[in-house]
């Protein structure tokens, strides 16, 4: 089965923001990952996108660097199920959705009732990866 994941370290995170109970975490841009059935190889991609998270509450420890930043990586959840490093292409889930994201020395941590990644435009070939 093909899939297609982000790599959270080394994302640039561009924005957070909050409106009323919705919590949006911008990347400008992406790095997908894209894996083909059959293949040992993989590709690399870039897009922008948001993590979207409805009637969140958000929480920044730390001092938050000036955006954009680069995400150190961390964990995004939803329901029973939580991504290391990684968001699943595409997201959307409704019930308990978490993440906890490293922004230079801060930690980004919002809780909501959903979540949904929303991409724009279509992915930019970068590169093949090859194993070793």
């Amino acid at each position: 089965m093909d899939s297609t994941s982000i790599e959270l370290t080394g994302a640039k995170i561009a924005a957070i923001s909050q409106d009323g109970d919705q919590v949006r975490i911008v990347f400008e841009p992406a790095y997908l990952i894209k894996h083909m059935t059959g293949s040992v190889e993989q590709t690399r991609w870039w897009q922008n996108g948001a993590l979207v998270f409805e009637q969140a509450t958000l929480t920044v420890e730390g001092d938050l660097p000036e955006l954009p930043a680069d995400c150190g990586g961390g964990d995004v959840g939803e329901n029973v199920y939580t991504y290391r490093d990684m968001v699943p292409v595409p997201l959307t889930s409704h019930g308990h959705a978490h993440c906890d994201l490293r922004v230079g020395d801060a930690r980004v941590r919002v809780e909501g009732s959903g979540v949904r990644l929303d991409m724009v435009d279509v992915p930019k070939y970068v590169e093949h990866i090859r194993p070793d």
